[in-house]
C-alpha cells in the first residue's frame, strides 16, 4: 500500500518541489501555490477584467446549450488576412512570406493566443536511462527510456524532468523516420530474463520471502515446482497477426519501417491552472504567476517536444530530418502548435484538435472561445486570450471576432511541411462540439501559403465559406496539406493506415530491410 500511495502521488504531482537539505529556500523567491480558481482570478485582475461570459453547455437541453445551427455559426465570416502583411502589402513571393508575413503571424499568436517562451528558458540535458531489446509481435525493436533534465540552477525549488520513450525497429536499415506522440511513455514489452537467470531470481526471491515469513518454507516445500515469477514473452510472437489498419498506430509505424517516440506532456507542464507556478512555466518564472503574454500549457508542451527533437537529433537510429509530431484532442492542439512554431518537425498528424487547434476561433459552433477563457481550460493559452471572453473590463467587451489571428494562419505557419488534419464522426464519439466544419474551413483558407511555397493544398478552391466539407472516408491527400475524416470516434487511429504511406511518399522514405 505504501508503494501504491507513492506511485499515486508521483502521478498526480509530476513536478516535484525540491526538499533537499542543501537548498536554502530563503535564498529564492517564495514558491507560490495557487488553486486554479486563484490563478484564473489573478490573471483576470492583471488584465482588468471584471466579468467573463460563461461558455455554452455541451448539454443540448441546457438553457445555455451550444449552438449547432450552421446559419448563425459565422458571426464574422471574414477571416484575418493570410496573404497580406500588416502594412497592406500582398504576399507574392516566398521571401515576403518568410521575412515578413510569417514573423508577423508568429507575433500575433504569441501575444494574443499561445504566449511567448521566455528568453531565460533553461537548457535540457538528455540522458539515456535504459536501452532494451524487445519484440512487439513479430517485430524486433530497440526501446530507449530517455530523460531530459532541465537546468534548475536559477531556481532549484522546482525540478522538471521530461520523460520520453523512443522505439525503433531493428529489422530495417536505419536511420528511420520517427513519429513523436504526446502520451504516456512506457516500455512496450520489457525483455525477460533467460531461464537460468530467472531460476536465480526465483531462488533469491524465495529466500527473501522465507526470511520475512518462515512459514513460507513449508509452503514452498509443499509445491516444489512452483516459481513465484513466471517467464514472459522473450522472443517474437509468431502467432501475432500481421499489423493492419486496425492495429495500434505504433505497430503500424514499426511495420512500415518507422519508429515512434512517446513524450509525457505532464512531465513538461501540468494540464491545469494550479500547475502554472510549477513545471517549465513555473521554473522560468521562479515559482511566480504568469504575466498576460507568457506561454500556456500548449506552447510549453510544444517547447518540450522540440527539446525531445533535440535528443532525437543525437540518436543514430533516427533520421532527424523526418521526425513528425502527433496528438489527439488537447494534444492535437499541442501537435499543431508544435508543427507551426517548431520548423524542424517535418510532418504533423493533427487529431480532432477542435478550438485552440485547427478549428476557427471566431466560429460559434459547439465549443466557443468562452469555454476556454473560463477557469477550466484557460491554462492552455496565454493570459491575454482571456480578453476575448470578457463581458466587462477596463477595455470593454471583446469576443472571438476581435482576435487578430485565427487557426487558418496557424495551419499556414506549418507550410510547406506535411500537415495531416484528422477527424472522426460525431456518431462514433468525435462530437460536433469540436466543429469539424470549422477545421475544414481553416484548412481551405490555409491553402494559399502552401501553394506559394511550392506545395499542394487540398485541391479545392480557397472559398472557405462555400467549399463543402466532403463525406467521411474521402481522401484529400494529394498535397502536402491533407484532410481525412474517418468513421471512427475521438481518435486518429483509423487514419494511420493512410497517414503512414502518405508521409513516407512525401518524405521520400523507402524501407530497407
Amino acid at each position: 500500500m505504501k508503494n501504491y500511495i507513492s506511485l499515486l502521488i508521483f502521478a498526480l504531482f509530476p513536478f516535484i518541489v525540491s526538499a533537499q537539505n542543501d537548498v536554502d529556500d530563503t535564498a529564492y523567491p517564495t514558491l507560490r501555490t495557487f488553486t486554479t480558481q486563484e490563478d484564473h482570478a489573478n490573471m483576470m485582475e492583471q488584465l482588468g477584467i471584471t466579468e467573463l461570459r460563461p461558455g455554452p453547455s455541451g448539454n443540448p437541453s441546457a438553457p445555455n446549450a451550444a449552438n449547432y445551427d450552421p446559419s448563425i455559426a459565422d458571426p464574422c465570416p471574414e477571416l484575418p488576412a493570410l496573404m497580406v502583411t500588416d502594412d497592406g502589402k500582398k504576399v507574392t513571393s516566398p521571401a515576403i512570406w518568410w521575412n515578413q508575413r510569417r514573423p508577423e503571424l508568429i507575433e500575433g499568436f504569441e501575444k494574443e493566443v499561445y504566449g511567448r517562451i521566455p528568453e531565460n528558458v533553461p537548457d535540457v540535458d538528455w540522458k539515456v536511462e535504459i536501452v532494451d531489446n524487445e519484440w512487439i509481435g513479430r517485430i524486433p525493436v530497440v526501446a530507449k527510456k530517455v530523460t531530459g533534465y532541465v537546468d534548475n540552477s536559477a531556481y532549484p525549488l522546482i525540478d522538471v524532468e521530461i520523460e520520453m520513450m523512443v522505439v525503433t525497429p531493428s529489422n530495417v536499415e536505419g536511420p528511420v523516420p520517427v513519429l513523436m506522440m504526446f502520451g504516456n511513455p512506457r516500455f512496450p514489452a520489457p525483455a525477460q530474463p533467460n531461464r537460468d537467470d530467472l531460476e536465480t531470481i526465483n531462488e533469491s526471491f524465495k529466500a527473501a520471502m522465507i526470511k520475512n515469513d518462515p512459514a513460507m518454507k513449508e509452503m514452498f516445500e509443499k509445491y516444489p515446482a512452483y516459481q513465484p515469477i513466471q517467464a514472459g514473452q522473450s522472443g517474437p510472437n509468431w502467432w501475432a497477426p500481421a499489423p493492419n489498419g486496425d492495429s495500434p498506430g505504433s505497430e503500424q509505424l514499426l511495420a512500415n519501417g518507422w519508429g515512434y517516440a512517446t513524450i509525457s506532456p505532464a512531465s513538461i507542464q501540468a494540464d491545469n491552472g494550479a500547475g502554472l507556478t510549477r513545471g517549465i512555466i513555473g521554473l522560468t518564472n521562479k515559482g511566480q504567476p504568469r504575466t498576460p503574454e507568457q506561454w500556456g500549457s500548449l506552447r510549453a508542451w510544444a517547447w518540450g517536444a522540440a527539446r525531445g527533437l533535440d535528443y532525437l537529433e543525437t540518436d543514430e537510429d533516427v533520421d532527424a530530418t523526418k521526425v513528425g509530431i502527433e496528438g489527439v484532442s488537447r494534444y492535437g492542439k499541442a501537435a499543431l502548435v508544435t508543427l507551426a512554431f517548431e520548423d524542424r518537425f517535418a510532418v504533423g498528424l493533427i487529431g480532432s484538435s477542435g478550438k485552440g487547434g485547427a478549428t476557427l476561433h471566431r466560429r460559434v459552433f459547439g465549443e466557443a472561445v468562452e469555454n476556454i477563457t473560463g477557469s477550466g481550460e484557460y491554462h492552455w493559452m496565454a493570459g491575454n486570450y482571456l480578453k476575448y471572453g470578457a463581458e466587462q473590463s477596463e477595455f470593454g467587451k471583446m469576443t472571438g471576432c476581435d482576435i487578430p489571428v485565427d487557426s487558418h494562419q496557424l495551419i499556414a505557419m506549418a507550410a510547406p511541411r506535411l500537415t495531416f488534419i484528422s477527424y472522426g464522426i460525431p456518431e462514433e464519439g468525435d462530437a460536433l462540439w469540436l466543429d469539424q466544419v470549422g477545421s475544414y474551413q481553416a484548412s481551405i483558407a490555409a491553402q494559399p501559403a502552401f501553394i506559394l511555397l511550392g506545395a499542394e493544398g487540398l485541391g479545392k478552391s480557397n472559398d472557405y465559406m462555400n467549399e463543402v466539407m466532403p463525406e467521411p472516408q474521402t481522401n484529400l491527400m494529394d498535397g502536402e496539406l491533407a484532410w481525412r475524416q474517418h468513421i471512427g470516434g475521438h481518435t486518429d487511429q483509423p487514419n494511420y493506415q493512410y497517414f503512414i504511406p502518405w508521409a513516407s511518399e512525401k518524405l521520400g522514405y523507402e524501407v530497407k530491410r
